[in-house]
């Protein structure tokens, strides 16, 4: 990280991919190509010479508009986007800078550039989650018969497989990519409608440059960006508070995954593990420690990303055609949740490729209750004997009591209770007690998931 940088963001939690497209270079850039569209949009229509507009998209580039002069035009004039648009005419020569940005109002150029930019986001994002969708549907399958025990209120309840843990974690992140794929065409959404968004100033071939301008930027970013419905000055923020609602909700996926690793990390549990490296350190001073940091890492930049969507909600309800609060915080909300989200994508990949087990943990586990935890599994049997579903309950509960209380076996219990003991043989309650035995369906489950989300997903037939 730079000496002089301030946000975490700028060197710690990023991926290069991500971090890219939020860069003051490639902001620059796309406003730049979204004035060139506009000058070849008006060209086509007639209002302006095509030799003039040839020349904008000649010039409208990071090769002839230097950031470093256009922040320097801010300094003097306090406007961004206008500082752009100045930084561009000097550079375009034989009268085109008199026509640059002729009829549109900044928001035309910074909406349908950011549309580009978080399109361009969500395409990485879905990049990302099917990479943690293949290491989850691949651990799903190679541990579907990997019998361990499944906890309810943090308590033991019944045997489950890693598998089946797994594939329910595969089958949600699953649906974050639908969920990306259904929001992407409602916010590949620009506009060219000038201020107050009546397109007054684009007199009648209003709605022929607003095209036009969209079908010349979706050929150069391969985006099918549309021409919005109807905006005022600007496009309307609902937009935006959805797609930070997503990047939400697919953090707390994230969350809920590194939760579980966090829980089945703690010593008394132990079971699997996030990944430690050989020099790797767990504590300053307890030279013991192997801490879930990674995941709690993950829990922690989870609760950043769902407080900014209060921030985006906010951003809807702006007053009459146009205010500005949106603005200043949408410079940090989107970076952050889009930047941070994906290195989180990346990190948990990491940790699911690196997954340790630890097998005498959880056998160990297994056996805690001394059979208790079967319990069920003898009760429905106990029906096929006679004995009534609520009078076996109430056996097994209290005989679950006593062998937490006096650390004693399942087995020897019950087979001191007369209405078990005269109804199953002792190789029967050894049956009953085997934890491999009362899986259900999940091995067939996490066949059937894993599938499915093979040819839905995996296997899909396009470039992502």
């Amino acid at each position: 990280m730079n000496e002089n940088s301030i946000h975490p963001i700028e060197g710690r939690y990023k991926t290069e991919q991500m971090a890219k497209i939020f860069t003051q270079s490639a902001k620059l850039a796309r406003w730049l190509r979204v004035e060139s569209a506009l000058a070849q949009a008006h060209a086509f229509v007639g209002n302006i010479p095509k030799k003039a507009a040839d020349e904008i998209s000649k010039k409208a580039t990071l090769e002839y508009v230097k950031i470093s002069r256009v922040l320097s035009i801010e300094h003097e004039i306090h406007h961004d986007l206008m500082a752009m648009v100045k930084g561009l005419t000097e550079q375009c020569e034989e009268q085109a800078g008199n026509y640059i940005h002729l009829g549109a109002t900044s928001y035309d150029i910074e909406d349908t550039a950011t549309a580009i930019q978080l399109s361009q986001g969500l395409k990485i994002l879905r990049s990302s989650i099917k990479k943690v969708l293949i290491l989850l549907t691949n651990l799903a399958i190679n541990h579907k018969n990997h019998v361990c025990v499944g906890r309810t209120h943090g308590q033991q309840a019944l045997p489950t497989t890693y598998g089946m843990r797994f594939s329910v974690w595969a089958s949600e992140i699953a649906r974050h990519i639908d969920r990306i794929d259904n929001i992407l065409p409602r916010i590949a959404v620009g506009k060219m409608s000038g201020a107050v968004g009546t397109m007054a100033s684009f007199g009648e071939k209003g709605f022929h440059i607003q095209n036009k301008v969209m079908e010349i930027l979706s050929k150069e970013y391969n985006i099918p960006i549309r021409p919005v419905l109807v905006a005022n000055q600007v496009i309307q923020r609902d937009r935006h508070a959805e797609i930070l609602n997503l990047t939400a909700l697919i953090a707390g996926t994230i969350d809920k995954i590194a939760r579980e690793m966090r829980i089945l990390q703690r010593t008394e549990i132990g079971e699997m593990f996030e990944p430690f490296t050989k020099k790797q350190v767990g504590s300053s001073t307890m030279p013991h420690k192997r801490n879930p940091h990674k995941a709690e890492r993950l829990c922690s930049l989870t609760r950043l990303l769902k407080s900014n969507i209060i921030v985006g909600i906010d951003n809807i309800g702006l007053e009459d055609e146009r205010d500005l609060t949106n603005s200043a915080n949408e410079r940090i909300i989107f970076a952050e949740n889009f930047i941070l989200l994906d290195y989180m994508l990346n990190q948990l990949a990491q940790i699911l490729d690196g997954v340790e087990f630890n097998e005498d943990a959880i056998t160990r586990n297994l056996n805690f209750t001394h059979g208790a935890f079967l319990a069920e599994k003898i009760m429905v049997a106990l029906v096929k004997k006679g004995i009534g579903r609520q009078t076996g309950h109430e056996i097994l509960r209290n005989a679950a009591i006593q062998a937490r209380l006096q650390n004693l076996s399942m087995k020897s219990i019950l087979m001191n209770e007369p209405e078990i003991s005269s109804r199953f043989t002792e190789k029967e309650l050894d049956d009953l007690l085997c934890p491999d035995q009362y899986l259900g369906t999940a091995i067939t489950q996490v066949e059937r998931t894993v599938t499915f989300l093979k040819q839905n997903y995996i296997l899909e037939n396009n470039s992502t």
